[in-house]
């Protein structure tokens, strides 16, 4: 392990360090702004004009309060350190002020090892223990991270009193709204997916916000609006390994945010902002590889899916109900996998079958795109965690041979109540999530990628945070229910 993860500063090598300092300079960049993910998955940062930018940044680093992070350290142990990682500097598309974003890993000041909270270590100490394991090199992660982007968007909380109101041109219920002119062409509920403009309001603001995912070094494959009305959308990254699509994702979900803005509109991805519509998954295709081999790959089995990749599904459903409590990490995760509605709840595996929680994908016959797609995530999660977790869950399937029984093909959503009931479905709320990922962790702390120490804080944070500050307020719906009893 210690051979494939940095665990203690040692810095990048000289030239690397050099390279992106030149790089800075020629370029004419102002600033340099170092980021790291907090255990939620945030990206947090701090800038330095670039005269401050030498190698001591990507050696001896440099510090910050890390008890002012979220899931971090106590105050009376709150110096921590930032080591700029050379190889992920980007210049930033969207700063007025020429600025390159350089990302960061976590450092110890006293121990001068990695620091066992920070999301991005935990991610490559997956990747290093799956080499270890000897099942595979390599695993490859692509995964649908959909997302809202609105007009406007007004929410407040008080002790007494508390509202929502969101809003886009797009609406649906804005059709009979006067605009001075109202043009029409907004979809319907539940009809968004694909119309082409003018109903697709958003096709070039997708199209320039591509360009600016290219120029951050994001290779794109496609985007497209998604199912719900007002403003639901859809861009695909091309596949990476599980470390270097932690660090994509998160560069991702901050241009996407930050382009809306630059436009007047807000994006979120909180996964069920609108009721009655459909909400925002993270659908996340993974495959294993062996060098050049995939190892998911196989002609004669069903879908033509190996049996190693079916065993990384049997662990994947096994330990879903704990999986969600990283996967789907919010309350309002639960709004969204409700059963009965066109949600992924149902624990089986299928092909061609978007009913299923795993789906096997079979557009091509080419060995190199077969791969599996688990569904119930959604982008609230840290995606360096999340990986990281699936990833785990599915080498405990293929190392105890876990058989996810027979394929579900037919439509999970129209069986019987009898039927249903017979096929395990993921938890309905988070405290239910959590309760799992308390009893069924062992599969995480495999190679010391988790932490004891990490599953707890993540358990009572969430819990606090959380669950309870949801659970003890009234919601405005109960007042419409109850408030004449």
């Amino acid at each position: 392990m210690k051979s494939l993860v940095r665990n203690r500063i040692a810095g990048h090598p000289a030239a690397d360090a050099a390279q992106v300092i030149e790089r800075a300079r020629r370029q004419g960049i102002q600033m340099v702004d170092l980021r790291f993910a907090d255990l939620f998955g945030t990206w947090q940062h701090f800038s330095l004009p670039t005269e401050e930018l030498n190698e001591g940044i990507f050696t001896e680093g440099i510090g910050f309060d890390g008890s002012s992070i979220r899931g971090f350290q106590r105050i009376d142990e709150s110096d921590m350190l930032l080591v700029g990682d050379a190889s992920t500097a980007r210049v930033d598309p969207v700063l007025r002020v020429p600025t390159m974003a350089l990302i960061c890993d976590v450092f110890d000041p006293v121990t001068r090892a990695r620091y066992s909270r920070d999301p991005r270590y935990i991610a490559q100490k997956a990747e290093a223990y799956l080499v270890s394991t000897g099942i595979a090199t390599t695993s490859y992660w692509g995964p649908e991270a959909e997302f809202f982007v609105f007009d406007d968007v007004r929410y407040d909380l008080t002790p007494h009193s508390a509202f929502y109101a969101i809003d886009s041109t797009e609406g649906i219920w804005n059709s009979g709204r006067e605009e001075r002119p109202n043009l029409g062409y907004k979809p319907r509920h539940k009809e968004g997916y694909f119309p082409v403009p003018p109903v697709d309001s958003l096709q070039d603001f997708r199209s320039e916000l591509v360009l600016k995912l290219r120029d951050a070094g994001l290779e794109v494959e496609v985007h497209h609006h998604e199912v719900a009305s007002a403003g639901q959308c859809e861009i695909d990254l091309r596949f990476a390994s599980l470390t270097e699509m932690g660090d994509r994702m998160m560069v991702f979900k901050y241009l996407v945010k930050m382009f809306a803005r630059e436009k007047l509109k807000t994006a979120t991805f909180m996964p069920k902002p609108i009721f009655a519509d459909n909400a925002s998954g993270m659908h996340c295709h993974q495959s294993l590889w062996r060098d050049e081999a995939n190892l998911f790959f196989d002609p004669n089995g069903y879908a033509q899916a190996s049996e190693l990749a079916k065993y990384y599904i049997g662990g994947l459903i096994a330990h879903s109900d704990a999986l969600m409590a990283l996967c789907a990490p919010t309350t309002n995760s639960y709004r969204r996998l409700v059963p009965g509605y066109e949600a992924p709840v149902n624990l089986a595996y299928s092909k061609r079958n978007r009913s299923a929680a795993v789906r096997i994908p079979v557009y091509s016959t080419n060995p190199k795109t077969k791969r599996i797609e688990y569904r119930p995530p959604d982008p609230s999660a840290n995606p360096y965690l999340a990986f990281a977790a699936m990833l785990l869950a599915g080498l405990d399937g293929v190392r105890n041979k876990i058989d996810p029984g027979e394929p579900m093909d037919v439509d999970l959503y129209e069986l019987s109540p009898e039927e249903a009931a017979k096929i395990r479905q993921v938890p309905g709320s988070l405290d239910v999530a959590l309760d799992a990922l308390e009893r069924d962790n062992e599969f995480l702390l495999e190679g010391d990628v988790f932490t004891p120490d990490v599953i707890e804080t993540w358990i009572e944070l969430k819990r606090k945070k959380e669950v309870d500050y949801i659970r003890m307020r009234p919601h405005p719906g109960e007042f419409f229910l109850y408030y004449d009893v």
